[in-house]
């Protein structure tokens, strides 16, 4: 089915037909992949996610297959998530003790489950109760539907007030990633002044390992290089 989203052609392949989502997520999925540079960027990438720097929307390419490689193979393994089943577990119990005794009151259950899956992912991706409410807000700014996105000649007008909290957002995020970053490097400085061996906590602490291994590759690589070099000379 095709609809119209204000200026943009919008293609609409129901996940209930099965044939059909197939053809969209398999046996045509990098045609539709390689398009993705020709459709409209959205606010929400733009501003939320560092000018669409992001895997969820980085246009596909060597860029995004790149990052979402080090997503599956050091963020996303096996064994990285066999690491954090203490906090499913935990999580888990949390949220049948919540609905133990909220019996014989009305709940909504899709607050509950959203509230598991949230505070799993922030637990895994960075302890800190502060994440929380940054990724609920980030959550709800990457689904907003911005009627700016679809008819961009009145985006300038930020009808919705979208724009401006995309904006504060970002703001708000960048002190709050930056502090946490200091105080993850502080703790492994810690550890190797104690010659205590560091076990990454959370994701932050695997990606800041995998930068430090870069990094002391790179600058292997620069010396042996130097070195050849001088004997050569």
């Amino acid at each position: 089915m095709q609809l119209r989203f204000g200026s943009f052609p919008v293609v609409v392949g129901s996940s209930v037909e099965i044939e059909m989502a197939k053809h969209f997520l398999k046996v045509h999925d990098l045609k539709f992949a390689y398009t993705i540079v020709s459709r409209p960027k959205l606010c929400a990438g733009k501003y939320t996610t560092y000018d669409y720097t992001d895997v969820g929307w980085a246009p596909y390419g060597p860029y995004w297959r790149h990052v979402r490689k080090i997503c599956l193979t050091e963020l996303l393994n096996s064994k990285k998530l066999d690491s954090y089943e203490y906090i499913r577990v935990e999580e888990g119990r949390a949220l049948l003790f919540g609905l133990y005794t909220s019996c014989g009151n009305s709940i909504t259950l899709k607050d509950h489950f959203s509230d598991f899956t949230l505070n799993n992912i922030t637990r895994m991706t960075l302890k800190s109760e502060e994440l929380k409410k940054i990724a609920d807000e980030g959550f709800f700014l990457n689904g907003a539907m911005n009627i700016g996105d679809s008819i961009p000649w009145i985006n300038f007008l930020d009808m919705q007030g979208y724009v401006k909290r995309m904006k504060a957002f970002r703001n708000k995020v960048d002190p709050f990633l930056e502090s946490e970053v200091d105080e993850h490097i502080a703790r492994r400085h810690d550890y190797i002044y104690m010659k205590k061996e560091f076990v990454p906590k959370d994701m932050v602490d695997v990606l800041l390992q995998l930068v430090t291994l870069m990094i002391q590759i790179l600058i292997l690589n620069y010396l042996a290089i130097k070195s050849r070099a001088l004997h050569w000379t």
